[in-house]
């Protein structure tokens, strides 16, 4: 196998985990806040701000995924 091939493998293999594990978080995150606003609306303004940062930093990983798997591409 030549080094070209492992690279590319190496970087599908990182966007499957950088993508895979946000995608499950932030799922789970949704469900989770849903549920909890629908037990007690009246937090419903607490639970949306924590649900919207948990959120973003969940996209946050699969930002920092991309921004690896391009490093190894093109360095």
């Amino acid at each position: 196998m030549d080094p070209a091939s492992i690279q590319n493998i190496a970087v599908a293999a990182i966007i499957i985990g950088g993508t895979f594990a946000p995608a499950i978080a932030i799922g789970w995150i949704g469900s989770k806040g849903v549920s909890a606003i629908g037990r007690n609306p009246d937090a419903a303004p607490k639970v949306q701000t924590a649900m919207i940062l948990s959120i973003a930093f969940a996209e946050a990983i699969a930002i920092y995924a991309l921004v690896i798997a391009l490093i190894v591409k093109f360095v």
